[in-house]
């Protein structure tokens, strides 16, 4: 009884001080109340405060590279005082992260320029176009005050246009009406098979009886009378929208036999909306993702990066690391530091000279460059909007343009800016070959063949870059082969005082929260180990 009033007096002592949530807590650690899962803890960056008791201070570190790895790297050291200088060999922040506008140059590794003649207001998002809400991505744009909106990934009205299949060939098919016929199909077929006894080695009676009414919704079938039957419903789409009075309205019909259905190969493309960073909603920064580049970079502070350099060599060296690098003008320079972090592609490293070993510079040729293409189509009219009622979001294709993106911004507007194609591997090399002009020209006439002459008449501005043909950059992202192996885990641990960072040394490759949660692992270790020395 005495232990039990003590207690009682510590709980409600806790209580009086701490609030309901210490007391929650402190029931939990006591087994007095249900403990919750544990999360991983939130990341913590560096702080001045961190040195105030210590005698230490902060470190200069060198930065190759102001991609998103690289400038983050420098954000996040910055807020405790170390003196971080970043080597972009490019005229800009951002990396991969490029936003197009009218004016904007692009030599490629062939020697061939382009200018963009995107009209005021009018842009392509060249690398990252959306954000996925769990990605922390979104975190450093709220940290940073970047303006968001929605990116719609997946709209009903857009379409997938297959002309390689033996079925529906060459017919674009709006995404409600591909789901609405496949989802109908599948779903008579397995009531059948549940209904006829198929599945009663794994259903109990009442299992079957839940299992059929649940097909009869998710594919609007018809009822036992009619054996399960799908005939096609609104859910398709119409062809006369209803209206007032008498107009009932005129559904699509009637569907496609099952069978074309099936080989058509339509229902393929709607695994990628499941996908865990491909889920609606989905956002992008108001006015070009670039946004988040220039934000970070502000809050680094300008005279912290250094453009138009372009890094030669790296050595480690037994009190930090020197860096040698060429600016713009020619001249050669070497910066000394106690920390490098090389945020750069991995293929692009590997050809600079160093002496962090032969095994590094094999690790880094292991990770493997990935063809990509981009095209940007600015119209006269949005069309897309005003005749076919497509308000952003994808349609996909078996042809070589892999996909067409339509803008989620500027609805309404004047004028409006297409991703004609967004291709990989062979698709995109096969484009890459061409000049600019030619791979306009190709890219318009798969897209006729999808939307119609105007896709060709209202054409006003073009532009597109080849990943992999771009100084400095030379991928879209890369691949490796095993991120299990020796080469992955040799490249996630320091090269003495030398550092790696970037996407590609994550399990998010190609999206800017893999770059981010390097930077952030980097960037922890470096503290600890300066905290330690």
């Amino acid at each position: 009884m005495v232990v039990g009033a003590s207690r009682r007096d510590f709980l409600r002592s806790v209580g009086i001080s701490g609030g309901a949530g210490v007391l929650y807590s402190t029931m939990g650690a006591l087994g007095l109340a249900p403990v919750p899962d544990a999360r991983a803890e939130a990341y913590r960056p560096p702080q001045r405060s961190d040195f105030t008791l210590t005698g230490r201070t902060g470190k200069k570190v060198v930065i190759l590279g102001a991609g998103i790895a690289g400038l983050a790297t420098a954000y996040e050291l910055g807020k405790a005082g170390y003196d971080c200088q970043i080597l972009e060999a490019k005229d800009r922040p951002g990396g991969r992260n490029w936003t197009v506008r009218g004016g904007t140059t692009l030599t490629d590794l062939d020697g061939r320029t382009q200018t963009a003649s995107f009209s005021r207001g009018q842009y392509m998002n060249a690398g990252p176009a959306r954000l996925p809400q769990s990605h922390v991505t979104l975190e450093y744009c709220r940290e940073l005050d970047v303006p968001l909106e929605v990116f719609t990934n997946q709209n009903a009205n857009a379409y997938i246009h297959h002309e390689n299949s033996p079925a529906l060939a060459g017919r674009p098919v709006r995404w409600r009406t591909a789901k609405a016929d496949v989802y109908g199909y599948v779903s008579e077929l397995l009531a059948k098979a549940t209904d006829q006894g198929a599945l009663d080695a794994e259903l109990t009676g009442e299992d079957k009886e839940r299992l059929l009414a649940f097909l009869q919704n998710f594919g609007a079938i018809q009822g036992r009378a009619d054996g399960w039957a799908y005939t096609g419903t609104d859910r398709r789409g119409y062809s006369v929208e209803p209206g007032a009075a008498f107009e009932e309205g005129t559904v699509l019909g009637p569907p496609p036999s099952m069978s074309d259905v099936i080989a058509s190969g339509i229902g393929q493309r709607f695994s990628f909306e499941f996908g865990y960073d491909q889920a609606m909603l989905m956002f992008q920064p108001v006015g070009g993702m670039d946004a988040i580049p220039y934000a970070l970079a502000e809050a680094i502070g300008r005279r912290k990066i250094t453009y138009g350099a372009e890094v030669t060599a790296v050595t480690n060296l037994d009190d930090g690391a020197e860096v040698t690098w060429r600016s713009s003008s020619g001249r050669t320079r070497t910066e000394h530091a106690d920390f490098v972090v090389a945020a750069m592609p991995p293929m692009v490293l590997a050809r600079l000279n160093h002496n962090l070993g032969s095994d590094v510079t094999a690790a880094l040729r292991y990770a493997a460059p990935q063809a990509v293409g981009k095209i940007g189509l600015e119209y006269r009219s949005r069309w897309w909007e005003k005749d076919e009622h497509i308000y952003g979001g994808i349609t996909s294709t078996d042809t070589d343009l892999s996909t067409v993106w339509y803008p989620s911004y500027g609805y309404h507007g004047r004028r409006g800016t297409l991703i004609g194609y967004y291709n990989f591997g062979a698709n995109a090399t096969a484009y890459s070959d061409l000049l600019h002009a030619q791979r306009v020209e190709r890219a318009i006439s798969r897209g006729v063949r999808i939307h119609g002459e105007k896709y060709r008449s209202e054409l006003a501005a073009s532009f597109s870059v080849a990943w992999h043909r771009t100084p400095y950059i030379e991928a879209g992202w890369v691949g490796w082969p095993s991120q299990s192996g020796p080469e992955y885990r040799l490249l996630n641990q320091p090269a003495g005082h030398v550092y790696f960072a970037g996407d590609w040394l994550s399990h998010v490759i190609a999206w800017q929260h893999g770059a981010f949660t390097s930077a952030r692992k980097v960037v922890t270790e470096i503290h600890e180990r300066v905290m330690a020395a």
